[in-house]
């Protein structure tokens, strides 16, 4: 099992302009900032560090990384609260907290060091594990069982809409096909299926041919992108006016997410051709990634090869909404 120690050595991606980003909102004592994505615990820790007025906030719905990283965080005392909980649940659980506004929030979506490390969580396509892929293990099905019960359809939209896979219909009929021989218990034989199930012209380019399917199950087993969908709005909600907000995605689909939210704050609200717009339909979030979103520089990637796909996007609230 692994160790706070073990876990400290992992780099969190993007740190330093994370930091930076949030820093205006966070340098006021007794400002409040949730780690919506807890982890191992890396960019809390930076946070606390950097910002020793500041509060932190963590969630996190792996019971695993909650441990580790409340022996990382256990020097900062009381200026860290955790939780298990998923990150739709942040309005909730700052209720509990007595909490009413906060000055910044930070998103690292995807999966985490620990996860991928862990063999025996399924989550890694490079080694043979359990088809597992829960990020909470207490909860929910696990990608065996997606694999082993979902129709045909519902195997190939996944495949399609969370893998993006070109080849989804036809993967899905190998599924299909193998679990009546043998029910999906494992990840290597997921992996050989896949890679046999498509061409070899296209096999030899975009790496490992299963990344693509095992994104699309962990997204399915761990209801990721509808949880985004609830967790960003509530999560802006919570924001004070002057309060930022630094979203790391990892694949398209939450990328997209992410910036529709962000656009649609940034929008006026009012109908075209006003010559004033009222103060209700102002925009109540300025971007602060202009241009698109912000890639990790040259230097990040040498040092830390998974933050290759990171996108970071990042808002600040600049007024209540109506009737707040």
């Amino acid at each position: 099992m692994s160790s706070a120690a073990d876990n400290a050595k992992h780099v969190p991606v993007m740190l330093r302009r994370t930091l930076e980003v949030l820093a205006p909102a966070l340098a006021a004592p007794g400002a409040v900032v949730v780690d919506a994505t807890l982890g191992l615990g890396g960019h809390s820790e930076a946070l606390l560090r950097e910002f020793p007025e500041a509060r932190l906030v963590a969630v996190d719905r792996d019971p695993e990384a909650l441990r580790l990283a409340g022996e990382r965080l256990a020097p900062f005392g009381e200026r860290a609260t955790l939780v298990h909980a998923v990150y739709d649940e942040i309005p909730e659980v700052l209720a509990g907290l007595g909490v009413d506004r906060i000055q910044g929030a930070l998103f690292d979506l995807g999966v985490s060091s620990m996860q991928l490390d862990e063999a025996d969580r399924g989550f890694a396509y490079a080694q043979d594990a359990p088809l597992d892929m829960r990020m909470d293990q207490t909860v929910g099905i696990s990608a065996a069982e997606v694999l082993n019960t979902y129709s045909h359809g519902e195997l190939a939209r996944i495949l399609k809409v969370y893998g993006e896979e070109r080849f989804a219909g036809k993967i899905a009929s190998v599924i299909v096909r193998e679990r009546d021989k043998e029910p999906f218990a494992r990840s290597a034989r997921l992996v050989e299926l896949v890679r046999n199930a498509i061409p070899a012209a296209t096999r030899r380019t975009g790496g490992n041919p299963a990344k693509r399917t095992f994104q699309a199950l962990r997204i399915e087993v761990n209801g990721e992108l509808s949880v985004l969908e609830r967790a960003i709005p509530g999560a802006l909600d919570a924001l004070a006016v002057g309060g930022r907000m630094v979203v790391l995605s990892y694949h398209s689909l939450e990328d997209r997410l992410v910036k529709g939210f962000f656009a649609q704050g940034a929008a006026t609200t009012a109908p075209p051709g006003l010559p004033v717009v009222p103060e209700e339909h102002q925009p109540r979030l300025k971007l602060l990634t202009r241009g698109g979103a912000e890639l990790p520089t040259e230097e990040e990637l040498a040092e830390n090869r998974r933050a290759k796909p990171v996108r970071m996007r990042a808002v600040e609230r600049i007024r209540e909404r109506a009737g707040q």
